[in-house]
């Protein structure tokens, strides 16, 4: 994640309060707001609804806003942060602010499905196209891993639509594979099972010797880190796509 470089307290203030700007750009944000202990999104969050209890409806309020759009906070997201805070900080409070929101939310997020835009709404790294496994998926997937041995874990991406073929990780002994949910929405099945809705924070033990699948819903980018767990004689077997039918119902 990018480093937040903040420079306007030395812009606007540096010669008149040398001191204050030092405390806004070099310890407000060059070290609070890059605390890894909470996300940017989230201190956005609750940067924008302080200023909401407070009453402050300003040019520092409409920055913060837009700040919050670019740590991956949504339209729809800000719409409901600012209706429920209207019930603790006012209603007049929130007209303002949605005033303000209306002018940094203009576009039509149904409509941006990109890469780009998914990445900042995600913790861990997209990664680079999934080239090796390419010929086993529908649509593109991207690889990114998180640990190396002696147990590697990897963020596995999945724009939306895609999904990967139905697939079996034998063993003898053991074996199996563990997917939690980082990001997006998408699903995973097991043969003979209903597939089951995966959003952030849904983990899934896929028992070893099972047929399954896993992917990105139809209108949403997914992600998901993947392990697998420990066995004897462990291989994979890739089969057929998941019939495009099935997956169009979910």
């Amino acid at each position: 994640m990018a480093k937040i470089i903040q420079t306007a307290g030395r812009d606007q203030l540096g010669d008149f309060a040398p001191e204050f700007a030092h405390f806004n750009d070099d310890v407000l944000f060059g070290e609070n707001w890059n605390n890894p202990d909470i996300d940017p999104k989230t201190r956005s969050i609750v940067v924008i609804s302080v200023f909401m209890g407070r009453g402050l409806v300003d040019d520092s309020l409409k920055y913060h806003l837009q700040t919050a759009k670019k740590n991956g906070v949504t339209k729809k997201e800000i719409a409901a942060i600012i209706t429920h805070a209207a019930f603790y900080a006012g209603w007049p409070v929130a007209w303002a602010v949605f005033n303000m929101a209306k002018e940094i939310w203009t576009e039509d997020e149904a409509s941006d499905l990109s890469k780009e835009a998914y990445e900042k709404t995600v913790f861990f790294p997209i990664g680079e196209p999934n080239d090796a496994y390419a010929k086993y998926f529908i649509g593109n997937s991207y690889l990114a891993p998180v640990t190396g041995a002696p147990f590697p874990i990897h963020n596995v991406t999945f724009e939306p639509g895609c999904r990967n073929n139905w697939h079996v990780h034998h063993a003898d002994k053991g074996g199996g594979q563990v997917l939690i949910c980082v990001g997006g929405e998408g699903w995973c099945q097991i043969e003979g099972q209903e597939p089951v809705k995966m959003t952030p924070g849904k983990a899934v033990i896929v028992p070893a010797n099972a047929k399954h699948w896993h992917g990105a819903a139809k209108d949403s980018w997914f992600s998901h880190l993947a392990f697998m767990i420990p066995g004897e004689n462990m291989s994979n077997e890739w089969l057929e796509p998941v019939d495009d039918e099935e997956y169009g119902k979910l």
